[in-house]
């Protein structure tokens, strides 16, 4: 009777998988805008809460484009050319329109490839048609920052 033995074998590491989607990361209480809101308006929200931009929605809260600072600012530098400081129009007319937008079950990491693709600071994350919030730069860099050295997914 031959009786085999075999050696010892390393079992392999066990890694859990990580939820890395858009839906835990993203800022859910936003402030909006109006297409006819004033900028003037929009940048004194802008400064006072600390924000850098945020979606613009129409009466019926469908999401129709989005301000940010870049968008104030080329109108404060066309006033300063023009000399006149005087910030004039509203959001519909500085805003970028049809924005690009993320799912909520979309992965950290596609994310932050279409950042650097796009050279774009936020998405407007959208589930069905409806707006549910943002995510930005920043909130992928926590996001990983707040990993663990496991299998990224």
């Amino acid at each position: 009777m031959v009786i085999s033995y075999k050696a010892a074998q390393k079992q392999p590491e066990k890694y859990t998988d990580q939820a890395i989607l858009a839906k835990d990361f993203m800022t859910r209480k936003l402030i909006s805008f109006s297409p006819r809101q004033p900028l003037n308006e929009v940048i004194q929200i802008l400064i006072t809460k600390g924000i850098s931009g945020g979606p613009v929605l129409d009466e019926n809260g469908n999401l129709i484009g989005v301000i940010s600072e870049g968008d104030c600012l080329k109108q404060v530098v066309r006033g300063k050319y023009n000399n006149s400081p005087e910030m004039m129009g509203v959001v519909e007319d500085y805003m970028t329109a049809d924005p690009v937008t993320v799912g909520p079950s979309e992965n950290i990491f596609e994310i932050a490839r279409l950042f650097l693709k796009l050279r774009l600071r936020r998405f407007p994350v959208l589930d069905n048609g409806k707006l549910v919030g943002q995510i930005s730069q920043r909130d992928v860099m926590e996001a990983i920052q707040d990993l663990k050295n496991e299998t990224w997914h």
